[in-house]
């Protein structure tokens, strides 16, 4: 049976490498486990219980009904807006500068795709209009969409905080240094990339003197509403307690109301917009996750889940590994972290303390490690958006962000092996 689950858990990898719907291949595979074991229903099962995830549901779902209101309100874009022209007039800045932007619009624009559509769209055209590269402005862009990993929205923070038991907050504040550190690594080596390949804002291009973003008058206020839930988050959190403890749903709410409040937008509309959010999230995010908990129901039905655990028992070293880089080698060649990361974390970061680690360590280290491998993948959704909007192969953007990437991620593993 166990060799049986190891076929089907490889052909399911080449599946999402081969980019076949993510949330059948994960469904299929572990349906396929769950029959070989004689408990086909048992996978059903799954799917119902995960469905219905308290924690999860209401913190993916609200996030992303905010994020569609910011969209609708135009208030993402000028907080884009803002930050950007402030970046513009400190030339040897702008290439790490342009990295650590998208990183923090990350966070309050946890979507990757969506950031990096909404980052890319004015970031993008304004560096090259400086004469940056149109490969180098994209990778620019696509080296900061890890920002999101300080997100509450992002979906792996809650889902590590429903199996360590703790506040989504404090899985956050466990990783925020190495991310940190990280963010650091890569900037700068992005910045050193540019530099070796002469491609920097002294380097003019011919004929990119014309591109240009779609210039509009900012407005500071409608610029601040996109942060506004993000730092009640952060203010009313045990770490801080500055402000009285909200949770994230609460936050999401306060922040579509200020959206409607400063743009006196119509409400309906409003309205209509946020739940669109919310379905659409179910449909995309929560549906992985369901997906995901099925095939971690059919590795652990047919013992697949418990022999790699012995095997990991024998060396911390074997789980610190798996957790580092199964998930970023798929990620690249997938173009997505969410997969691997899932299934890792729902089959193997519950045991954690077995290994040595915390859940909340071992469940960090490989969703940060999915992001890099994503980050840095030619086939990732975000890096075809950028490749899009520079007009560039997405493979001449994975050449600039995997070096950055590559370093960040032996950063965080030294991190976490030290603490």
């Amino acid at each position: 049976m166990i060799w049986i689950g190891v076929l089907i858990v490889l052909l399911t990898f080449v599946a999402i490498v081969k980019r076949y719907e993510t949330r059948l291949v994960l469904f299929a595979a572990g349906l396929a486990m769950a029959a070989a074991a004689g408990k086909p229903l048992a996978a059903f099962d799954a799917f119902a219980k995960a469905m219905i995830n308290e924690g999860l549901v209401t913190t993916i779902c609200t996030v992303m009904g905010f994020s569609y209101v910011m969209k609708l309100t135009g208030c993402d874009s000028h907080l884009v807006q803002c930050l950007t022209g402030a970046l513009t007039r400190v030339k040897f800045l702008l290439i790490p500068g342009s990295v650590v932007l998208t990183w923090l619009l990350n966070i309050a624009l946890p979507s990757t795709a969506g950031c990096a559509a909404a980052v890319g769209a004015i970031l993008i055209p304004t560096l090259i209009k400086s004469g940056v590269h149109p490969a180098m402005a994209a990778a620019c862009v696509m080296g900061g969409t890890f920002g999101s990993l300080m997100s509450p929205g992002l979906v792996h923070n809650p889902f590590i905080a429903k199996l360590a038991q703790i506040d989504v907050m404090a899985v956050i504040a466990g990783h925020t240094l190495p991310v940190l550190v990280a963010l650091a690594v890569a900037s700068v080596t992005l910045t050193v990339v540019c530099q070796l390949r002469h491609e920097g804002p002294q380097a003019a291009l011919p004929g990119n003197a014309e591109a240009d973003a779609e210039v509009q008058r900012v407005n500071f206020i409608k610029a601040v509403i996109p942060i506004v839930p993000l730092a009640l988050l952060v203010l009313g959190s045990k770490q801080l307690a500055l402000l009285p403890a909200v949770t994230v749903p609460q936050a999401m709410i306060i922040g579509a109301i200020l959206g409607f409040v400063v743009t006196l937008g119509n409400v309906q509309e409003i309205t209509k917009t946020f739940f669109k959010g919310m379905g659409e999230s179910y449909g995309e995010i929560i549906g992985i996750i369901v997906a995901a908990a099925v095939f971690t129901e059919g590795m652990q039905i047919i013992g697949l889940t418990g022999a790699l655990i012995e095997q990991m028992k024998q060396s911390q070293d074997i789980a610190r590994y798996a957790a580092t880089f199964g998930p970023y080698l798929l990620a690249i060649l997938s173009g997505s972290g969410d997969a691997a990361a899932l299934a890792f974390n729902g089959a193997v970061t519950p045991h954690a303390t077995q290994f040595g680690f915390t859940i909340s360590d071992m469940g960090s280290l490989a969703t940060i490690s999915g992001a890099f491998g994503r980050t840095m993948s030619p086939v990732a959704g975000a890096t075809i958006i950028c490749a899009t909007i520079a007009n560039v192969n997405p493979l001449e953007i994975a050449k600039r962000t995997a070096p950055g990437m590559f370093l960040s991620l032996l950063t965080v593993l030294f991190l976490f092996s030290n603490r």
